[in-house]
């Protein structure tokens, strides 16, 4: 998948831009806080029909202006095209177009666009709760297989009225709770199967390029854990259905599986330098590109990197230079505060390639 030409109209501090990209590589070269970054999320919004920063699709329109719009043309392997419309007025919900027909359901869009992002945030993932490295598994998930999508939103609104249940003062319907926690056994078991396929997929592929990113000075490893493990999954659920109802939510689903990462036999989070833990996200996504270029809809992912180097030593930097500035990637969009690095990949590649300037919110 080939984006030709990036239309944006308000989108946080974007006032309007029009881009007519390059199909291999584009670098946005400005400080922090000139909308680099707003820009790559522009392009994820149009992918994901979501921001990557925030949940509130309010919060994307830009201070003082009533709507936001994006416009993404598209080449496809097979030289068709696509035209993806994204439009946000305050107070109203967001309408998400392709080819000027607007989709019943946003669910539908997912996939069509695949795309990776790599970014500072990613950090979350080695040091936040689980609930970040489960969006991780779900985000390229649900990216290749809608059934995945599909189930994920049973089983959370069945979630939620169980835990709607559990927190009433009365006794609960017991038939309801019952048909409840079938659907969510039911769902989350599909959930969990699809989840252990994809980890046991990338992880050989993961460290492949944190090897090669290292210089093969260090092993890493992922672990999937899942209640699912533990046996039926509608046993483990009602197992603790009398604890559940003194705490008020539910303790145990695929809504509490992690993604145990090691580096070294040891968490990550304990023992991971930040350059470490840099590479380590970066090898994981990279992966996770490589995984979703293989199983997807029959076409390349975008890859979006935004400001990877930081925090990089002077011999990992020069790795990632060697594996993007290759045409395994397809297009790629690259966001730094530091011409040097991206001037070393621009020599590598011996690609076509678009260098932008940002300030201030625009973009030439």
């Amino acid at each position: 998948m080939i984006l030709r030409r990036l239309s944006i109209l308000n989108y946080k501090n974007i006032a309007e831009t029009a881009l007519e990209l390059s199909p291999n590589i584009n670098c946005f070269i400005g400080a922090n806080g000139e909308g680099k970054t707003n820009l790559l999320d522009a392009i994820y919004f149009l992918s994901l029909c979501k921001s990557a920063s925030t949940s509130m699709d309010s919060l994307t329109i830009r201070h003082d202006e009533e709507m936001m719009a994006l416009r993404g043309e598209y080449t496809k392997e097979d030289g068709s095209e696509e035209v993806i419309h994204v439009g946000l007025k305050r107070g109203q919900k967001k309408i998400v177009r392709r080819n000027s027909k607007p989709y019943k359901r946003l669910a539908e869009h997912i996939g069509l666009i695949p795309l990776i992002m790599v970014s500072p945030s990613d950090q979350m993932l080695i040091a936040g709760g689980s609930e970040e490295r489960r969006r991780f598994m779900d985000v390229v998930i649900s990216q290749y297989d809608a059934l995945y999508l599909e189930s994920l939103m049973r089983y959370n609104r069945a979630l939620q009225q169980r835990n709607a249940l559990l927190k009433q003062e009365t006794e609960p319907d017991a038939s309801l709770m019952s048909l409840l926690e079938e659907q969510m056994a039911a769902e989350g078991e599909r959930i969990f199967a699809a989840r252990d396929e994809y980890v046991r997929h990338l992880t050989p592929v993961f460290q492949q390029y944190y090897e090669h990113i290292s210089m093969q000075r260090e092993s890493v490893s992922l672990s999937y854990v899942s209640h699912c493990q533990r046996g039926p999954l509608l046993d483990v659920i009602r197992r603790d259905r009398a604890k559940d109802r003194v705490v008020g939510y539910s303790l145990h689903g695929v809504h509490k599986d992690d993604l145990e990462m090691r580096l070294g036999g040891y968490p990550i989070k304990r023992e991971g330098s930040q350059g470490q833990n840099k590479s380590f996200l970066v090898a994981l996504k990279l992966a996770q590109f490589e995984f979703l270029k293989q199983t997807g809809s029959a076409t390349t992912p975008l890859l979006l990197l935004d400001d990877i180097f930081d925090k990089l030593d002077a011999h990992r930097v020069e790795q990632i230079v060697k594996l993007v500035g290759g045409n395994r990637f397809g297009q790629i969009f690259i966001t730094d505060t530091n011409r040097d690095h991206l001037d070393k990949i621009l020599s590598a590649a011996e690609l076509d390639y678009k260098l932008f300037h940002v300030e201030k919110g625009e973009i030439r």
